[in-house]
């Protein structure tokens, strides 16, 4: 039977990065990855660019986590977002710092994040078999055996970096919960993050294929009359409602979704106040007084959004633009300034970014990311019930979850 001092089923940012800092210990590993490539969801993060990490302070990463934030903490200590950049820079990938703090390789290629891990590596001796893991064994309450579609393994250490359920033509199928439930962990409710988002209204369908730019989203929590998020940025209208940057990241502050409760605000003129659009309303009636209403808004409005914006307003679409009264126009003023609509559902987890869920923080020390339950387990990235907002937060989770787990292993190997 084969044998390794650690075997890491996943080859996913978390257990690439946890084989190269157990191999810089001298550590031998091995890679466990189903899929014929490596960090296969790495690739298709950031829209193919990966936002690697957030440029700020450990503090700031925390107030990003929704979820457990404090579980956080020791990681992040131990490793935190200017390592990660010191990290990657060190082996030759340029990064850049954009709005939001938000850090990309300079190439905007996430193959340059991907690359620089599996290259380090392979030359620091880590490795890989293209192998499905179907089990894993433990015996008296500690690690023994990973069994695989194609043989089996003793092992006396074991990290589960097999990510979430998001995204599972990457090969995130969460098999990892399967295998942490049947050693006796508790698995907390999954459910999708980043997630795009089920309108209620059929205005969205109509407006299928429109893309916002420099729009301001807010989430209101009409329950709890609370303004839970709001950013500037881009946004997207599907058949099923609304999707794009902002929503993902309006998406995690979302608990529950109960009928009624949660409303998308959206701001289509930011930069003006409400006196300057009205005055902006103004200039481009006077130029055309003898307009129809709905033929008056291709300056101020996309096309597409134009019928609906006439039909919110209640302004007769075929009224002369000169007989609009002031209290027509500030309602127009209002509607631009504050497009609604409700929130009836997430969509499904395969389309999420990542999985809100995973294995219950009480059972996995914060210090070494070990199990509780079964010596010799440890946990990094995605499995675990800890996830971020959108900004490099969850890149940065799986890094220091990572380097907690190998940097623990490496001790216990020193000393046996």
């Amino acid at each position: 039977m084969n044998k390794s001092d650690v075997i890491i089923v996943g080859g996913g940012a978390a257990g690439l990065f946890s084989a190269v800092m157990l191999a810089r210990n001298g550590v031998k590993c091995l890679v466990l990855e189903q899929n014929k490539i490596l960090g296969k969801k790495l690739l298709i993060t950031g829209k193919g660019r990966c936002n690697v990490t957030n440029n700020c302070d450990t503090q700031t990463v925390m107030k990003n986590i929704p979820r457990n934030p404090r579980f956080m903490y020791s990681p992040l200590s131990q490793f935190a977002p200017e390592d990660t950049m010191r990290f990657f820079e060190e082996l030759g990938v340029k990064l850049k710092t954009e709005r939001g703090n938000r850090v990309f390789p300079e190439s905007d290629k996430s193959q340059s994040i991907v690359n620089a891990l599996v290259d380090e590596a392979k030359r620091l001796g880590v490795r890989f078999a293209k192998e499905r893991v179907t089990e894993i064994k433990e015996q008296n309450g500690r690690i023994s055996q990973v069994v695989t579609d194609k043989t089996s393994y003793l092992a006396e250490y074991v990290i589960l970096a097999t990510g979430g359920k998001s995204y599972p033509s990457t090969g995130s199928k969460g098999d990892g919960y399967t295998f942490s439930q049947k050693l006796g962990h508790t698995v907390t409710e999954l459910k999708g993050s980043l997630v795009p988002l089920v309108t209620e209204e059929s205005e969205a369908c109509e407006m299928m294929g429109l893309s916002l730019k420099n729009v301001t989203l807010a989430l209101i929590d009409n329950q709890k009359n609370k303004k839970l998020y709001s950013e500037m940025g881009e946004m997207l209208f599907t058949h099923f409602g609304v999707s794009g940057p902002l929503v993902l990241s309006a998406s995690a502050h979302i608990d529950k979704v109960e009928k009624g409760r949660y409303t998308l605000s959206i701001d289509l003129k930011p930069a003006l106040s409400e006196k300057q659009l009205d005055e902006r309303i103004l200039r481009d009636f006077s130029e055309e007084k003898n307009r129809d209403f709905a033929n008056s808004l291709g300056r101020l409005l996309p096309s597409t959004m134009i019928p609906i914006i006439v039909s919110r307003s209640k302004i007769p679409p075929d009224l002369k633009v000169n007989s609009i009264t002031r209290e027509q126009r500030l309602s127009l003023v209002s509607l631009i300034k504050n497009y609604t609509l409700t929130v009836r559902d997430f969509r499904p987890i395969d389309e999420a970014i990542i999985t809100s869920g995973g294995v219950s923080i009480k059972e996995i020390s914060p210090k070494t990311m070990e199990s509780k339950l079964v010596e010799g387990l440890y946990f990094a990235g995605e499995i675990i019930d800890v996830d971020a907002y959108t900004g490099g937060f969850n890149l940065q989770i799986a890094f220091s979850t990572a380097y907690a787990a190998a940097s623990a292993i490496t001790e216990k190997l020193m000393y046996q």
